[in-house]
């Protein structure tokens, strides 16, 4: 496994253990659909929440949040409305980006943006 994507896997645990101590209960992980792959989707209270994990080691390129731009936030879009034509409506659906800075030393830290897209 190269070191990005093992980054990004760590990340995606990070991410999932930092929801599931908030309350969230997870549905569903790296869920595939024709528009690609939701990293996490979550149920948080009444609703169903897909995310979208960015781990970065630094912020030499503007850390995790700067990589979701206009095209990403749509696509998280296509992949929300793809959850709902395959699992039927939901209460309440909202798409989060969790950002994951993991340091040298240290524990990782975490920063969860609701309703991101």
């Amino acid at each position: 496994m190269r070191a990005k994507d093992a980054l990004g896997r760590y990340g995606e645990a990070v991410a999932e253990r930092f929801l599931t101590e908030a309350g969230c209960v997870v549905l569903a992980r790296n869920w595939r659909c024709r528009f690609g792959e939701a990293d996490l989707v979550v149920r948080d209270g009444d609703a169903v929440v897909i995310c979208e994990v960015k781990t970065r080691r630094g912020e030499e390129y503007g850390g995790p949040f700067a990589a979701v731009g206009p095209e990403k936030v749509e696509r998280l879009r296509r992949l929300a409305q793809c959850w709902i034509d395959g699992h039927g409506a939901v209460a309440e659906l909202r798409l989060d980006v969790i950002g994951v800075w993991v340091p040298q030393r240290g524990a990782a830290r975490v920063e969860h943006l609701r309703g991101a897209a």
